[in-house]
């Protein structure tokens, strides 16, 4: 790991509550992720919607920030972003300096990926989503495409958060994406 680089590359993931951002970060970043994973109170309640996932006990209060160098130049610097509805004002600062984002997703709970995308394209931001599997009925890529109503120009990749080279696949799906999108645009 090198201590210094001439280029800080930032890369958001956001999805709903529980897809596994936390996670995700955890799994990839080479130096000890930061995190702001706070236990769940009673506070919550009724605030938070904790179908699909009730066996969690924290949550993401503020961001996960973890790092990956790619090279002695460049380094990817990993925000996860909190899940939560109360916590979404926090996305907009977020994006602020992003190259891209991976939206993170959960068949169980896919109606919460649909505030990610929309606030994403709003702000023109090049993405690819992640299908984070957590086991239950199988769905094919094919069938999250059509129920995201994403277009075929979007990456869509299945993963295993916890799996550090799974999670390493989301990212380079997501940097050859940006890569290819770049390539495309015409020169001044």
């Amino acid at each position: 790991m090198h201590q210094s680089a001439d280029n800080g590359l930032k890369i958001v993931i956001v999805g709903g509550f529980g897809v596994g951002k936390t996670t995700l970060v955890r799994s990839v970043s080479e130096i000890r992720p930061l995190n702001t994973e706070e236990t769940m109170t009673q506070a919550g309640v009724g605030v938070d919607d904790p179908a699909g996932v009730e066996a969690k006990s924290t949550t993401t209060v503020a961001f996960d920030f973890g790092r990956i160098t790619i090279n002695e130049r460049n380094v990817l610097y990993l925000f996860g972003a909190p899940g939560q509805e109360r916590f979404w004002f926090l996305w907009d600062r977020l994006f602020a300096g992003t190259l891209g984002a991976v939206v993170l997703v959960d068949t169980r709970r896919l109606d919460d990926s649909w505030y990610a995308i929309d606030r994403l394209e709003a702000h023109g931001m090049p993405f690819i989503v992640a299908h984070n599997d957590f086991g239950g009925d199988p769905h094919t890529l094919e069938q999250i495409r059509d129920a995201l109503d994403l277009s075929p120009a979007v990456p869509l990749v299945a993963c295993d958060a916890r799996d550090r080279d799974s999670s390493k696949r989301v990212l380079i799906t997501l940097v050859r994406h940006l890569y290819a999108l770049a390539a495309e645009e015409p020169t001044p």
